[in-house]
């Protein structure tokens, strides 16, 4: 059992806002132990950034973890060169080329084809009706599990993020969690037949291609759905509220003084769309004065890392003018998010520039409040809009 001085946080609290604990945190107890959370947090980035490398110590290896049991022994699981074969076997898909040459044509079609439906009504919540929906289309594609409906996608995602999170053992959240993985398995055993007739750039097909034994194939396929639906989900939609709640930062994207990347990247660095990695110390170690003992649950804080005082003044802040390298919202070591290329063209390239091309007077509605939640995953709740209908719109 680690040493690490005991921090008490109420939970619902830190659900709803974490940030003003986790600036507590920072500066009184940096790497502390939380036993609502059962683990021990680092909320430091400096201390994140180097101990995520310490596979040896900091093991994502964790045999008798949920994720493992409900989702199979996928390679975000694996450390060395476990998980390093696996990522180069997956490599085709997510590799920048191929995103920049394949993927991003195929997302702004969907893109085109979402905003076509919405722009004349004038009104919606863009959470399910563009982020959800963009998000799970892009993820049938580059999965290759386009016989799903992009509302299964979704779900499914949930139900397996809730499942490994079921710490409390509630027997409802891992039956909803069992349905989303098979449905999961039943959606790949009916694709099988027209990807090994008709390869493709899709996870699905490059991991056959390359040999993967299926039992981790299956694991694959579910990591990529678990994390691959909601963080471009939420960056999506919490973008967009960020950008149409500070309107001297969205004048000067509108401008052109600021481009599109730069408001994804510090949005993730802002509200870190994935605010936390569990990892399993390996082996004894100490850590200023601290010892942490083999089988000791670790959390990484991504969330916190990136509103570090050290490194990001005022941090609390959406500020575009930003110098945002520092942030590590995508991770730091070896375990950095294969997907990020993938997502930052879904949301920078994609879903921000055509959604606000599209929608004119985009606003906010008055008639009920945006809710936001989470920390291990943080996002907007629902994001209730209105535009102005064009004559081109109407006819």
């Amino acid at each position: 059992m680690t040493t690490a001085p005991q921090f008490n946080i109420d939970v619902a609290e830190f659900w709803a806002d974490p940030y003003p604990t986790l600036a507590r945190m920072r500066a009184e107890a940096p790497i502390a132990y939380v036993p609502q959370l059962g683990s021990t947090l680092f909320t430091r980035r400096d201390d994140i950034f180097v101990c995520e490398k310490m596979i040896d110590v900091f093991s994502s290896h964790q045999p008798d973890g949920l994720m493992n049991k409900l989702m199979g022994h996928n390679m975000m699981r694996k450390d060395g060169d476990e998980h390093l074969a696996e990522r180069k076997m997956i490599f085709p898909t997510v590799s920048p080329k191929t995103v920049r040459d394949h993927w991003t044509a195929l997302f702004q079609v969907a893109a085109d084809r979402i905003l076509d439906e919405l722009e004349p009504l004038g009104t919606a919540d863009l959470c399910p009706s563009y982020a959800l929906r963009l998000s799970a289309e892009g993820l049938k594609a580059i999965t290759g599990l386009t016989n799903m409906r992009f509302e299964d996608m979704d779900a499914w995602s949930q139900g397996m993020i809730d499942g490994i999170a079921n710490y409390a053992g509630d027997p409802d959240v891992e039956a909803c969690c069992n349905a989303a993985t098979t449905g999961i398995d039943a959606a790949i055993d009916n694709m099988l037949p027209t990807v090994r007739k008709d390869p493709d750039l899709s996870l699905l097909s490059v991991m056959l291609e390359a040999g993967m034994p299926m039992d981790s194939i299956r694991a694959n396929i579910k990591l990529a759905i678990s994390g691959g639906q909601n963080e471009p989900r939420d960056a999506i939609a919490g973008t967009v509220w960020a950008l149409l709640t500070h309107p001297d930062q969205l004048a000067k994207v509108q401008s052109g003084e600021i481009g599109w990347m730069q408001v994804f990247e510090e949005y993730c660095r802002w509200v870190s769309p994935i605010g936390m990695s569990p990892r399993r110390v390996a082996k004894p170690y100490e850590i200023d004065g601290i010892r942490l003992d083999p089988e000791d649950r670790v959390f990484f804080m991504f969330g916190s890392a990136n509103r570090d005082e050290a490194y990001h003044s005022e941090p609390e802040r959406f500020d575009l003018d930003r110098d945002v390298s520092k942030s590590i919202a995508f991770g730091a070591g070896p375990h950095f998010c294969a997907g990020a290329w993938a997502s930052k063209a879904l949301v920078a390239h994609v879903a921000l520039p055509s959604l606000f091309k599209r929608l004119n007077g985009l606003r906010l509605s008055a008639d009920e409040p945006v809710r936001v939640g989470g920390w291990a995953f943080r996002g907007v709740l629902n994001l209730p809009v209105q535009w102005d209908i064009s004559d081109r719109t109407e006819r």
